[in-house]
């Protein structure tokens, strides 16, 4: 989720002309006017709030339903991570961050529904005032919200953790934050925020909000990576620190929100460590070996026969399949369309069809994949198979090139090969494309008919897990005469040269929801595309995307909604702007069944903050036990 644009109306009405020339210049310089400026919000205060429709849970409810609200607290689950890590803040782009400070330590205004697509409920901010055109939005704080050093958490942690972010946090949150034309503290415990029209998921963003400790951080030092424990107001502190190698969290005892409904059944483990491996094949043994004790699969081959059967101290390895309702996002090879190789779209239109996907999924990951056609696969969002509809056609008439027919259609579907490796028909039309481009195959060499110089492409990845797939790739693209190389480089290297857009192509995933919304600017944005450290990979650069997310924005209701979402989706496809993989059709998680979960799974899929360690006693057990 992230920006769009515009100005709205001050709300100066009413003020003396000292009294408004001073909220003006405090406007002018970032800082939030003064108390005394304030105005009643005229709304009524609500506990949850809707991207779309209505909240699924009504006031005064007393858990979400993928919890079990009688999970015993206590215990250790030890996780694995690949990679390293440097910094324990996790809001700049210095740095690589440790995993888990924003599930485990930071808290925001609202906490997410998992079983509904966009929905937040009270939690620091326990209720909410947002008028209907959703120009403004008020956080009333709960008196009982806490930092983990005791203090609490009031207005002015609010406005600074706003103001911070909006300053100097990632480019999503600047351009998040920016986006607020007006911050008035009303109280201590008071906050509203008045907001440019026509978006209407920021007051949902602000919700979403990380809160910052005011009286514990200053603006120099949240600019800095650091391995000191910040204070935040999470659930878990951090208890111990091997710098990039191991972190462990401890569950709070005194965890301000344990009462809530928001928390029951949730954060059960005493105890959550995270070893990180530079290898995923020693991370693996770990886990086979019971030193760790889950791991979300997502390769075929290991889930096929990776495993085996195994047993310790009476607990078993078992594999299992969770349903999950979210779209499956897109993975994807990404182009790098900042660079000169990949700036015609019919280059990357002939290289989509080299990517022999039968072959691939049948001899490296047991037939056990499926293509993605779709950035909103598996959804209604998905605009595979729907032909346009009278508001996208609406939406799309301004740019008539944008589109290509059989996409507007809906009957576009990835090139199809037999999966025998002999991909002719779809190597002969990528050749008409690659003339077209401007090149010609002499000598088995793809040129360049202007530079003389062969097609050539680096495949960038950060570790070894997709070296096959990579290797694959490339003996394809060689077969054409293009001079493909894979090139496998450390994690912190990887991720500076990701910051910096320094690659041909990689291999990504933008995960989906069925409620996308700012995030996407983030990804497809022109304003943003050569902005150091977005996750706009391929470099987008198209006023078409660009009017399809604020179109998507600003949706009242869910068809018109799902109109502009399906116009960006075929936007984005008509680019070409990456080769699509495959998604798994369920989650998979191997885990030791020590580890216990709830029967009901979120729409989510499986979340680790819903599950406990086998033999700890239950909070009502623990009230009785002598």
């Amino acid at each position: 989720m992230i920006l769009v644009r515009r100005l709205p109306r001050n709300a100066l009405t009413g003020l003396t002309l000292a009294l408004a020339t001073l909220l003006l210049a405090s406007i002018a310089s970032g800082e939030t006017a003064p108390a005394t400026t304030a105005t009643p919000s005229p709304t009524v205060a609500q506990h949850a709030i809707a991207m779309h429709g209505k909240p699924l849970l009504t006031e005064g409810f007393t858990q979400f339903p993928y919890v079990n609200p009688d999970a015993p607290t206590g215990g250790t689950v030890n996780l694995g991570i690949l990679g390293s890590f440097d910094s324990l803040n996790p809001f700049i782009i210095k740095g690589v961050p440790a995993a888990g400070l924003r599930d485990f330590l930071y808290e925001s205004l609202l906490t997410r529904g998992l079983d509904e697509p966009f929905t937040l409920y009270g939690h620091i901010a326990e209720t909410i005032n947002v008028p209907d055109d959703r120009s403004a939005i008020t956080f009333n704080i709960n008196p009982k919200a806490k930092f983990s050093d005791g203090k609490p958490i009031t207005a002015d942690d609010i406005l600074f953790s706003w103001k911070t972010l909006r300053d100097h946090g990632r480019p999503n949150h600047r351009a998040y934050y920016k986006k607020v034309t007006n911050a008035v503290r009303e109280s201590d415990l008071t906050v509203r925020f008045e907001l440019e029209p026509g978006d209407r998921e920021l007051p949902l963003i602000l919700g979403l909000m990380p809160v910052l400790p005011s009286n514990a951080l200053t603006e120099d030092a949240f600019q800095r990576t650091t391995l000191k424990p910040p204070i935040a107001s999470g659930p878990y502190i951090i208890s111990q620190i091997d710098a990039g190698r191991a972190l462990v969290y401890k569950r709070d005892p005194d965890w301000w929100a344990n009462d809530l409904a928001t928390s029951s059944g949730r954060f059960n483990f005493g105890e959550i460590r995270y070893d990180y491996f530079r290898d995923d094949a020693a991370m693996l043994e770990a886990f086979k070996s019971g030193k760790i004790d889950m791991r979300v699969e997502e390769d075929p081959s290991r889930w096929a026969s990776g495993y085996g059967a195994r047993e310790k101290n009476g607990s078993k390895l078992i594999r299992r399949e969770f349903e999950i309702g979210l779209p499956a996002g897109m993975n994807a090879l990404a182009f790098n369309t900042r660079r000169a190789v990949f700036s015609n779209p019919k280059v990357r239109e002939a290289i989509i069809k080299l990517f022999d996907f039968a072959w691939i999924n049948q001899n490296l990951y047991h037939g056990l994949y499926k293509r993605t056609q779709s950035y909103f696969e598996r959804s209604l969002l998905s605009s595979i198979s729907h032909p346009a509809d009278e508001n996208e056609k609406a939406l799309l008439a301004p740019f008539p090139e944008a589109v290509s027919p059989e996409i507007m259609a809906g009957t576009y579907r990835m090139p199809v090969t037999d999966g025998t490796g002999r991909n002719r028909a779809n190597w002969r039309a990528a050749l008409t494309l690659f003339g077209e481009a401007g090149y010609d195959l002499k000598q088995g060499k793809l040129i360049n008919q202007t530079t003389g110089e062969q097609l050539g492409i680096e495949l960038l990845a950060g570790t070894t897990i997709n070296e096959r797939l990579f290797l694959s790739f490339a003996r394809d693209l060689k077969k054409l005469g293009i001079d493909a190389r894979v090139r496998i480089v450390d994690s912190p290297q990887y991720q500076s040269r990701i910051k910096s857009y320094d690659y041909d192509m990689i291999q990504t995933r933008w995960p989906s929801s069925l409620s996308p919304g700012n995030e996407q600017i983030f990804r497809w944005s022109s304003e943003l595309a050569d902005r150091e450290g977005t996750f706009n990979f391929a470099g987008v650069k198209n006023k078409a995307v660009d009017a399809m997310i604020e179109a998507m924005l600003a949706a009242r209701d869910e068809k018109d909604f799902v109109s502009a979402v399906h116009a960006l989706d075929r936007v984005l496809l008509s680019g070409h702007y990456v080769v699509p993989l495959f998604h798994l059709p369920k989650q998979w998680v191997g885990h030791w069944t020590r580890l216990r979960q709830p029967e009901k799974t979120s729409l989510f899929g499986y979340q680790l903050e819903t599950w406990w360690a086998e033999g700890q006693l239950t909070n009502a057990a623990k009230k009785t036990d002598p």
